[in-house]
C-alpha cells in the first residue's frame, strides 16, 4: 500500500511539472499582436517609383540588312519607343527627420519616387545611396514634418522558433500585419554576394520588398527582401538581418555609398577531391583560383592555389563565408589570413583595401548610360563602339585617350590582324573622336580615292602601335 501510494504521489508529481511547463509554455504565445502593430505601422511606408524604358521597336514585318539603301526610306515607320514603368514596394522610417529604408531594387533606375505614409500623406523623396551587392538603399523624404520612427534590433540574438511579424505596405492604402516564426538563419539562396538571410513563415506579400521584420519588442531585426515562388503567401520569405543591413545603412548615411574590405582574389569551393589531395582533414575553407593585379593579397604574397582558411581570426568555413569576412572588414585594416599551402599552414599579413575602388567593382557597375551602341562599318566590314571612360580606367589607358573599340571583324575584314577590344586611337593620323567621326572620316577617305589606311591602336595588353592596311 506504501509503495502504492509513494508511486501515486511520485506521478502526480510528473503531471503537475508536466502541466506546469505547458502553463509556461502556453504564455509565451502572443495573445494578440494587436497592441504592437498599432505602435509599429505608422512607421511603414510605400514606396513608388517610375522610370522611361526606351526601346529600339520595328513595327514592319521585315528587317533590312545593315547598309541596305532602303534603310533610310522606311527609318520613320521604326525607331525609339517611351514607355513609364512602374515600381511598388515598401519601406520604413529609422529617424524622425525621415530617412528611409528599403530594398536597392524598389527604387533601381528611378526618376521619381513617391512616399506615402499612414495610407494617405504623400512626399516626394530622394535616394541618400543605394547598394547593389546587398540590395539596401536609404532614402529622405522631402519634407521639415517629423515622423514617428523604428529601431534596430540584435538580429545576431535572434533564434529559429521566435516569433515574428512583418509589417509591409504594398499598394498605399495602410500597412498590413502576418505573423509566424523564424524558421532558419544564415540561409544563402544565391540571390546577392553577402548573402546570410533569415528565413521566415510569416507571409510576405509581392510589393512588400523592403519592409521591415519585428521583433516582440517591435525592434527592426531584417528587413524583408525575397519570397519562394512567383505568387509568394507561401510560407517561405527571407529577411536581410539587422545587424549586417544597419552597418550599410550607417555607411550609405554617412557617405552615401558603401566602404568595403577588398582582397582581390577570385575563389572557388574545396571539394572532398581537393581536401583528399591537398591532406586537409575536411572540407573546408576558400580556394584561391586567382589573384588580382595590384591586390592587397597579391602584394601580400598570396598565390593561386592557397586555401583560406582563416581571415582575421575568423574561420572560413566554406567558400561563401569568405565575401561576407572581407567586406565587413574595415577598409586600410591590416589583418591576419591564415593559408594552406604545400600541406601545412602559413599566415599572411594583408592591408585590406576598399572593394569600390576596384577594377572589379568598376567594371560590375559601370554606367550604361554611358555605352552607346555597336556602329556597322561596312567598308571595312568591323562592328564598333564609343571608348568610354570605364573602359579608360580599367584598362589603364592615359585618361585623355578618345576612340573606338571593336566589338566585331568579319573574316573578310581588311582589319583581320587586329583584335576584338582593339581600341582604334587614330585614322590617317587624325585623332579618332567617337564611332559617329571614325565612320565618317572612313567613307571620306574612300571617296578621295585613298588605298591604304593606317591605324594607330591600343592592343589588350595597352601596347600601342601602327598598322596599315590595303583596300581593295
Amino acid at each position: 500500500m506504501k509503495i502504492y501510494k509513494k508511486f501515486l504521489n511520485h506521478f502526480s508529481l510528473i503531471i503537475l511539472l508536466s502541466f506546469s511547463y505547458s502553463i509556461s509554455f502556453a504564455r509565451s504565445v502572443p495573445d494578440s499582436f494587436a497592441d504592437l502593430a498599432e505602435k509599429l505601422i505608422p512607421s511603414v511606408v510605400n514606396i513608388s517609383s517610375t522610370q522611361t524604358i526606351k526601346t529600339t521597336q520595328n513595327t514592319l514585318p521585315f528587317k533590312f540588312p545593315p547598309g541596305s539603301p532602303f534603310e533610310e526610306f522606311f527609318k520613320d515607320f521604326g525607331g525609339q519607343q517611351e514607355r513609364k514603368a512602374f515600381s511598388l514596394g515598401s519601406g520604413f522610417i529609422i529617424d524622425k527627420d525621415g530617412i528611409v529604408v528599403t530594398n536597392n531594387h524598389v527604387i533601381k533606375g528611378a526618376e521619381d519616387i513617391i512616399v506615402r505614409v499612414n495610407g494617405s500623406m504623400e512626399y516626394k523623396a530622394e535616394v541618400i545611396g543605394s547598394d547593389p551587392y546587398s540590395d539596401l538603399a536609404v532614402l529622405k523624404i522631402q519634407t521639415e514634418e517629423k515622423f514617428p520612427f523604428v529601431k534596430f534590433g540584435n538580429s545576431d540574438k535572434a533564434r529559429v522558433g521566435d516569433w515574428v511579424i512583418a509589417i509591409g505596405n504594398p499598394f498605399g492604402l495602410g500597412g498590413t500585419v502576418t505573423s509566424g516564426i523564424i524558421s532558419a538563419r544564415n540561409r544563402d539562396i544565391n540571390l546577392t554576394r553577402y548573402d546570410d538571410f533569415i528565413q521566415t513563415d510569416a507571409s510576405i506579400n509581392v510589393g512588400n520588398s523592403g519592409g521591415p521584420l519585428f521583433d516582440l519588442d517591435g525592434k527592426v531585426i531584417g528587413i524583408n527582401t525575397a519570397i519562394l515562388g512567383q505568387s509568394g503567401s507561401i510560407g517561405i520569405g527571407f529577411a536581410i538581418p539587422s545587424n549586417s543591413a544597419s552597418k550599410i545603412i550607417d555607411q550609405l548615411i554617412e557617405f552615401g555609398e558603401t566602404k568595403r574590405g577588398w582582397l582581390g582574389v577570385r575563389i572557388q569551393v574545396v571539394t572532398q577531391e581537393i581536401a583528399d589531395l591537398e591532406k586537409l582533414e575536411k572540407m573546408e575553407g576558400a580556394l584561391v583560383a586567382s589573384v588580382s593585379e595590384s591586390s592587397p593579397a597579391k602584394k601580400a604574397g598570396i598565390k593561386a592555389g592557397d586555401i583560406i582558411l582563416e581571415f582575421d581570426g575568423k574561420k572560413v568555413a566554406t567558400m561563401r563565408t569568405l565575401p561576407k569576412l572581407v567586406a565587413e572588414t574595415e577598409v586600410g585594416k591590416r589583418v591576419t589570413v591564415k593559408i594552406w599551402r604545400n600541406k601545412k599552414i602559413i599566415s599572411k599579413r594583408v592591408l585590406l583595401g576598399r572593394l569600390e575602388s576596384s577594377k572589379e567593382f568598376v567594371s560590375e557597375n559601370k554606367d550604361t548610360s554611358d555605352v552607346t551602341e555597336d556602329i556597322n562599318i561596312e567598308e571595312l566590314k568591323i562592328s564598333i563602339r564609343d571608348l568610354n571612360k570605364e573602359d579608360i580606367y580599367i584598362r589603364e589607358l592615359p585618361k585623355d585617350t578618345t576612340g573606338v573599340v571593336i566589338t566585331n571583324i568579319d573574316k573578310e575584314s581588311p582589319l583581320r590582324f587586329l583584335s576584338i577590344n582593339d581600341v582604334v586611337v587614330e585614322l590617317q593620323k587624325k585623332k579618332i573622336k567617337n564611332s559617329e567621326q571614325f565612320s565618317q572620316l572612313v567613307s571620306d577617305l574612300i571617296k578621295q580615292g585613298q588605298k591604304t589606311l593606317l591605324f594607330a591602336t591600343f592592343n589588350s595588353k595597352n601596347q600601342r602601335g601602327y598598322f596599315t592596311t590595303k583596300l581593295k
